[in-house]
Parts: structure tokens; C-alpha cells; sequence
């Protein structure tokens, strides 16, 4: 675990971070004003984005636990985890399989000065955090920790929740996911949702992708369907984040254009 002069000097609070602002429409504490001045920026734009981010944290838990309890997963790659949210990925993972074995990734040093949180694990399982960005998936793949936590060569499921519409198409978002999978075994799944310009006025989707709040690009459903293929989708398929599997969510849902995000789960059946 890294003291805390290793963190604090890569720490720039004038500039608003994807994983600070998303704390700060959560209600969490660990933000600062050029945080919740962009997140309020956005909100003001997009009412609905505290409706947003909470369905996008409750379609991951439901993922978790349907992967855990219906398909027999035991090791989850969160990459681009966020700051710690209760219940996170592996306290549902291991509320149902004790012995499951999550690796956490992210490239913010306040995520990283929450590393004792994320690393609690039941004694049964396991997990640990990779300080590293999702732009150098073979730093990721190669790390000690996610080696000594997770095998490869069984199945994993790869979580990519609301991190991929950071990267713009010069990142080569397609390519790293694509690498990322390729590295899994069969049997592995890929969990992702993305942020999408689907139901959003042109003015809207243009200012929020003009760059003021950092790179990113939305992306229709096409495009977010092309991360998924190759893949087995589970159903229901490609759906709001709010719609998937949310059968046991209070009712009324909040209808797609309060909530502007695609998720999916697919299945990689061969190697």
C-alpha cells in the first residue's frame, strides 16, 4: 500500500476527474470544487444524471450477482473501478461465492489512497488493486497482483462500467478492449456500459463531448455494439442500464432518456 506522499503529489485538484465527479453525483465526500463544478455543469444540462449514475452502479451489482450465482464466476477485472461505493464488486461477488477473487484498476491516486477499502476481501477469496490505466491494457494484464489474484486461463468476468466513453476514438478504445478479451479464457465475460448520444438533443450530446469536462466521446448503440462482437449476448441483450435484468427494481423504471447509457453483457465463447 503506497503512503500517502506517493499519491498526493499526482493529485491535481484544479482539474475536474471522471471518478471524483462521479463520486460527487453519488453523494460521496471524496471531491473537490473542480469536481462538483463540472459535475453541476453537466447536471444542469442533464438533469437526470444522478437518476444516471445511480442505475449505472445498480446495473453492476446485478451483473455481479447474476454472473456469480448463474454462470459460476469467481474472478472479476474491474478496470476503471472508482472511488469505493458500497456494496462494491466484490462484496456482491463473495455475498454469494465466497471464494470469489476480484482485481481492481484505476489511475486516480484518491482511488488509490482508498485501497485498503477496496481490498477487503472475505478468507475465502481474494483482491487486490492495480494502479494503471485502461489506455495500456498490457501494463494491466501483466501486473503481479492481478497474476498472484486472478488465472487467465479460467474464466473472468472483464467489467468495463462507464470508463470506455472516457476514451476518444484516437485511444483506440476497440483495439484495448479487444486486447483485453483476447488475454481471457472462454467462458469469460465482458460487463460494459457506456454513455450515448441515443435520445440526447444534438446541443446536449455536442456540449457535453466539446471537451470542458475532459476527453470522452458518446457513442450510439451501433458503436457500442461494436465492442461486443464476437461475443454471446446475454439477455436481454443490448438495453438501457436501467433495463437489464432489473426485474426485482422498484417500479416505475426511469425511462432511457433519463438515464442516456447502453449496457450489455456478452459471453466469449472460444479462445
Amino acid at each position: 500500500m503506497a503512503g500517502a506522499s506517493d499519491w498526493t503529489g499526482r493529485v491535481d485538484t484544479s482539474v475536474a476527474h471522471p471518478a471524483r465527479r462521479y463520486d460527487y453525483w453519488l453523494g460521496g465526500k471524496d471531491n473537490f470544487a473542480a469536481d462538483r463544478e463540472s459535475g453541476d455543469a453537466i447536471a444542469a444540462a442533464f438533469p437526470a444524471i444522478r437518476t444516471a449514475v445511480v442505475e449505472n452502479r445498480a446495473f453492476m451489482r446485478r451483473v455481479v450477482r447474476v454472473l456469480a450465482e448463474q454462470y459460476d464466476i469467481r474472478q472479476f477485472l474491474d478496470i476503471g473501478t472508482g472511488i469505493p461505493t458500497s456494496p462494491n464488486v466484490h462484496e456482491v461477488a463473495q455475498g454469494t461465492a465466497p471464494d470469489a477473487r476480484v482485481v481492481y484498476v484505476d489511475n486516480d491516486p484518491i482511488v488509490l489512497a482508498h485501497a485498503r477499502a477496496l481490498l477487503t476481501s472475505s478468507p475465502q477469496g481474494a483482491t487486490a488493486y492495480v494502479d494503471a490505466d485502461l489506455r495500456d491494457p498490457a501494463r494491466i494484464l501483466a501486473d503481479p497482483a492481478l497474476r498472484a489474484t486472478v488465472d487467465l486461463g479460467k474464466p473472468v468476468a472483464l467489467i468495463l462500467v462507464a470508463v470506455v466513453h472516457f476514451l476518444p476514438d484516437e485511444d483506440r478504445p476497440y483495439e484495448i478492449v479487444r486486447t483485453l478479451l483476447d488475454a481471457l479464457a472462454p467462458g469469460s465475460f465482458l460487463v460494459m456500459s457506456h454513455a450515448t448520444t441515443d435520445g440526447l438533443a444534438p446541443e446536449l450530446a455536442a456540449q457535453i463531448q466539446s471537451g470542458r469536462h475532459g476527453p470522452g466521446k458518446l457513442r450510439n448503440r451501433a458503436e457500442f455494439g461494436r465492442f461486443l462482437e464476437g461475443l454471446e449476448l446475454l439477455e436481454p441483450g443490448i438495453v438501457s442500464v436501467s433495463d437489464w435484468r432489473a426485474q426485482d427494481e422498484l417500479d416505475p423504471r426511469p425511462g432511457f432518456n433519463e438515464v442516456a447509457v447502453w449496457g450489455a453483457v456478452g459471453r466469449k465463447t472460444s479462445g
